[in-house]
């Protein structure tokens, strides 16, 4: 059996999304202070007219990161494309963010790096995590500068 091909649903495609994400996400001065770093996964409903409806946070390295994840997804409204027929989709997103590291690394990046990393605060689920019809979308990459 040949296999489907879907339309990828963000206007613009795979690269239209990453691009917006990229640039829509503000890594706050407060987490590249500390270096922080990590992964989060998101899952949200959009609705016909491409409106996120709901968001929820399936899983984050650090509780920090969900905020700036959370606004940049609220900015994206109008720009889903659900499947033909559905009155609302949910989407399954992967974000990692990190630090574009220095060629040498200073002991300071690397112990504010640890500190960060041994005091992060993880967002987990301890019970099942119904994924219904979702659609997984692929895993958007942010790196920020040290400055």
């Amino acid at each position: 059996m040949a296999q489907q091909h879907l339309a990828f649903p963000f206007q613009g495609g795979k690269s239209a999304m990453t691009k917006f994400f990229k640039d829509s996400l503000d890594v706050p001065a407060e987490l590249v202070k500390v270096k922080a770093a990590g992964t989060a996964v998101f899952k949200f409903t959009a609705d016909g007219d491409g409106n996120i409806k709901k968001i929820i946070v399936y899983y984050a390295d650090d509780a920090n990161l969900a905020k700036p994840i959370i606004d940049a997804l609220r900015k994206s409204n109008k720009k889903w494309i659900i499947p033909d027929g559905e009155k609302m989709h949910d989407f399954i997103l992967p974000f990692s963010i990190s630090f574009l590291a220095p060629a040498t690394a200073t002991d300071k990046v690397q112990k504010d790096f640890y500190n960060y990393y041994t005091n992060r605060k993880p967002i987990v689920s301890f019970d099942q995590v119904p994924l219904d019809m979702a659609t997984l979308l692929p895993t958007i990459t942010v790196n920020y500068s040290l400055k």
